[in-house]
């Protein structure tokens, strides 16, 4: 009788050794495996080398072979007629499409007038009206007067600085108590 921590039942999978036996056996068949298929390869490899070796040999000998020795290639074709003459030299290019635009004179009279006469004062423009504490901060917007092009004078424009409000959406409302 055999003394085992099973009784007289043996492992699950059989002895230690059965089972150390088969891993290793396992490995020595994935490895012939791959080797059987290496071989496989090389073997159709070789197959094709010699099917196209074959097609060659048949090119060159037998009976209406392409290349047999009495082969001659074939005759040259009739002599085509000269080719006509190349064109002449191409024309010159044409001018660029950007042309220099220079202003009209203008007369010594009209020029020295614009010389001599005083810029216009500038005008001042009026300051928008200040902000009127009781409405709510949406409702104190008003347009820039400064900013709208019908009331533009010129190109010189005063340039109002508008008053520093505090908050980034008009004043500031007090914490709840």
């Amino acid at each position: 009788m055999m003394n085992s921590p099973f009784g007289n039942k043996s492992p699950p999978g059989g002895p230690k050794y059965i089972i150390d036996f088969s891993k290793a056996l396992a490995n020595e068949v994935k490895i012939l495996l791959a080797e059987v298929g290496k071989l496989r390869d090389e073997k159709r490899a070789l197959e094709f080398e010699i099917s196209e070796l074959m097609a060659i040999k048949a090119k060159h000998s037998g009976p209406g072979a392409m290349y047999a020795s009495g082969w001659m290639p074939p005759p040259p074709a009739p002599e085509a007629p000269p080719a006509p003459e190349p064109p002449a030299a191409p024309p010159a290019p044409a001018p660029g499409g950007w042309r220099t635009v220079h202003p009209a004179p203008v007369p010594r009279r009209k020029l020295m007038k614009a010389v001599t006469a005083p810029p216009p004062p500038p005008l001042a423009a009026p300051a928008p009206p200040p902000p009127a504490p009781d409405l709510p901060a949406w409702a104190q917007w008003r347009p820039n007067p400064l900013l709208n092009p019908g009331t533009a004078a010129g190109p010189t424009v005063a340039v109002v600085v508008p008053p520093v409000r505090t908050g980034l959406f008009g004043m500031r409302t007090p914490p709840p108590k």
